[in-house]
């Protein structure tokens, strides 16, 4: 179908947004949902392409990782070596329908979480959240890493799993989403509400399952754990809807946005799969004593597609608390990023209004030409992770996506319309 105008595509990009009907179906190993891994030893990546050499601390801490993980090297010395040698193709999870938290790192038998958009068809995929501590996203690979995602291949997925299959018709996340953001969820930095939401919905299943007692009471456990076990979720879920979305290949919409920890890309809905790139900016922040900004790595990760639906950083008034947490200021503070968010969306969603926001929707939409022309750059919730591989999470903040790339982004659809 032709649009009259860029307005009018733009429209029907966002109505197939608001139209979208996001499912948990299912949890099981990635190499189940995505091809790419039928061609030998792949490993997927968050952000736009990029090389081994050309990848910071904790994104080649993930990927020698992934590799003991699978059992293609005994050695961390042995991984490397692999890796650099180029035995291992990286593909981007945005080119296979899924989604990574910072290092974004997903390898065959690890499991993913599969949601479903039903509107329009399609799935996306992205790991479930490995909780607090050592973990693979933040470049830690040692042989606690290991066990643990271990026990999640081994117990955490298949009960979940099972417990998924139990449900009537999976869960419905727009309800959950809807729920969690009156309760103080931005979806980014705080998941408590819809972490807490998705164990009550959950648990009744997974007492049902036929599993040994003690691995049982071990996933409750771990999932009243996980604060931020249901970000993953979301993410899957932004990818799925945005997705859905960008089937409609005019407009200015942005449909996604991510950073590898070298450059930050967007894409737009009139651009289809071509991504624009600039230099990643460092998040700024508040840090962990005994760390600074000196310690922070280039910004990192798929998770800004939780800011590419509406939430997130732009979001910020439905979760005034986090402000402080993420060095923000306070409600004022809130309350003034989310007023310049809306000056680069289309509108506001009415799936999820906000209370602190006198009942207006999240964000909306953000449209390239609109953050062009105010120059007003779209703000991102971050978690800080350490440049060194294995340090972690060494604070948390915000950052800006540089306006370099909505301007690449303009002059190629200008260009493809026949106007410049």
């Amino acid at each position: 179908m032709k649009y009259n105008s860029i307005n009018e595509a733009n429209e029907a990009v966002i109505d197939k947004i608001i139209g979208s009907s996001p499912f948990l179906v299912d949890v099981v190993p990635a190499k189940e949902k995505i091809n790419a891994f039928g061609e030998g030893k792949v490993i997927l990546h968050a952000g736009p392409p990029i090389k081994w050499e050309d990848m910071t601390g904790p994104m080649q801490g993930s990927c020698i990782g992934a590799a003991l993980y699978e059992g293609w090297a005994e050695t961390d010395v042995q991984a490397e070596k692999m890796l650099a040698a180029g035995e291992v193709k990286f593909v981007p999870c945005h080119h296979v329908n899924a989604v990574g938290p910072m290092g974004g790192i997903t390898s065959a038998n690890m499991p993913v979480l599969v949601v479903e958009n039903r509107s329009e068809g399609n799935e996306a995929y992205c790991i479930m959240n490995e909780g607090i501590g050592k973990v693979l996203r933040f470049g830690a690979n040692s042989q606690e890493v290991i066990d643990r995602l271990k026990w999640m291949q081994n117990v955490l997925g298949p009960t979940l799993s099972k417990a998924l299959k139990l449900t009537e018709d999976g869960m419905n996340l727009n309800v959950m989403i809807a729920k969690a953001i009156t309760m103080g969820d931005e979806f980014h930095q705080r998941n408590i509400a819809a972490s807490l939401i998705f164990l009550k919905e959950i648990s009744p299943y997974v007492v049902q399952v036929d599993m040994d007692e003690n691995d049982r009471k071990d996933v409750i456990q771990f999932l009243a754990d996980t604060d931020q076990f249901f970000l993953n979720i979301m993410m899957a879920t932004g990818k799925a809807v945005m997705d859905g979305a960008r089937k409609i290949e005019e407009g200015t919409v942005v449909t996604a946005m991510c950073r590898n920890g070298k450059d930050f890309g967007i894409r737009i809905s009139g651009m289809g799969d071509q991504w624009f790139t600039a230099p990643v900016n460092t998040p700024q922040g508040l840090f962990f004593t005994g760390y600074s900004q000196d310690d922070a790595n280039p910004d990192i990760g798929d998770s800004a597609i939780t800011e590419t639906i509406g939430v997130g950083g732009m979001a910020m008034i439905a979760a005034p608390g986090v402000t402080r947490f993420v060095g923000a200021g306070g409600f004022q503070d809130a309350l003034k990023t989310s007023n310049e968010m809306t000056e680069i969306c289309i509108g506001n969603n009415p799936n999820f209004t906000i209370p602190t926001w006198d009942f207006q929707g999240a964000c909306l939409g953000i449209d390239a030409r609109k953050v062009v022309e105010t120059g007003i750059e779209p703000v991102i919730n971050t978690g800080i992770a350490h440049k060194k591989a294995g340090v972690g999470q060494v604070g948390a903040g915000t950052v800006r996506a540089p306006k370099e790339c909505f301007e690449k982004a303009l002059e190629a659809y200008a260009e493809k319309l026949g106007l410049i």
